[in-house]
């Protein structure tokens, strides 16, 4: 895949954005969970967003970090460092893969370019970010390190009503409804015809 060269105009300016949302505190606490979670021979990365592109590019940390969550099976069989792209790639379309198949939604995930290519690394950061929070919310016991670096997810708080009770709901005028005493059509013309208007002399 070739280098791409400086970006100009729009595009640049497009490029300058997504830049600025890219969180260099939110990068440190990444990386600790990150190397808590898969032991510290994965080492660290040189601080600033491109450490952190090359520390993750190859896709071996994210499949590492991926299967430690999994408490049984493993859904990435097999991670092998490569220096060929496609292959780098592929590790990381399966990382996001078994993401999803983690519980993270499709809008929470990145595209395999935001990272390779460095396009988007915020969005790379929103990612390891919601995945953190479903381990932590999850608890399980595969997550290993300060639970206080996430934010629990919140759980859906499901309502069970017996069918009396729905009968009664369906009685009840809402306050949001308004009221329907003392309504009426007096004074009102019909449709498509004329108002009167009447002169008094």
């Amino acid at each position: 895949m070739a280098n791409k060269g400086p970006s100009y105009g729009l595009s640049r300016e497009v490029q300058s954005k997504i830049d600025k949302k890219y969180d260099p505190e939110l990068e440190g606490r990444l990386v600790q969970w990150i190397v808590s979670q898969c032991g510290e021979a994965i080492g660290k990365p040189q601080p600033g967003k491109q450490g952190f592109q090359q520390w993750l590019k190859d896709g071996c940390i994210l499949c590492e970090l991926i299967n430690s969550l999994f408490k049984d099976s493993k859904p990435v069989k097999k991670i092998q460092s490569s220096s060929m792209a496609f292959k780098q790639m592929e590790q990381i379309s399966q990382f996001l893969t078994a993401a999803e198949r983690y519980g993270i939604t499709k809008s929470d995930i990145f595209q395999t370019v935001d990272l390779w290519e460095g396009k988007d690394l915020a969005a790379v950061q929103m990612t390891l970010l919601s995945l953190g929070s479903l381990a932590v919310t999850k608890d399980d016991g595969c997550y290993r390190g300060d639970p206080a670096w996430f934010p629990k997810k919140s759980h859906e708080n499901r309502r069970e009503f017996s069918e009396e009770q729905m009968k009664e709901g369906h009685s009840v005028i809402g306050l949001h409804m308004g009221t329907n005493i003392g309504a009426s059509q007096a004074g009102m013309t019909g449709y498509g015809r004329p108002r009167q208007i009447l002169n008094n002399q």
